[in-house]
């Protein structure tokens, strides 16, 4: 078996946060290498997906053998400023409900961290939160 597709890994982690944020109400979703321009007061969330470490599951061959591959996903909730953080966190149970400790399409979610309050919100003129998940998977060779 061939290694391990990262774009396929990384489209199933962001079509799950695509789809559910697409439902009602509708949150714009960013994803890494995307230009976008905020609407002052309103919330939107960024996705980032960066892959880690491998470890060996077993030794020798680079045939019939496996790795375990991690990864994590950062996701950024942006909400208006001024407000309070109820909006906020909202949206961030949304996202923790989606990954908590399932697996999906072989890709294995761990509790998520989060939301947790950033003090210098980037872009500036949001209250920003991060919720923060940890993924692995095994990759057949």
């Amino acid at each position: 078996m061939a290694a391990a597709d990262l774009n396929t890994i990384r489209s199933v982690l962001e079509g799950r946060l695509a789809t559910e944020l697409a439902s009602s109400p509708v949150i714009p979703v960013v994803f890494h290498n995307m230009a976008y321009e905020p609407t002052p007061d309103s919330s939107w969330v960024q996705c980032l997906v960066s892959f880690g470490a491998s470890q060996y599951l077993g030794q020798g061959l680079t045939t019939n053998s496996q790795n375990r591959m991690v990864g994590l996903m950062t996701i950024n909730v942006f909400s208006a400023l001024g407000v309070g953080p109820g909006a906020n966190y909202v949206i961030a149970k949304r996202i923790r409900d989606l990954y908590n400790r399932v697996i999906v399409s072989g890709v294995y979610f761990d509790a998520p961290i989060g939301p947790e309050v950033i003090a210098s919100a980037s872009p500036e003129g949001f209250l920003q939160t991060q919720v923060r998940v940890t993924f692995e998977f095994i990759e057949e060779l």
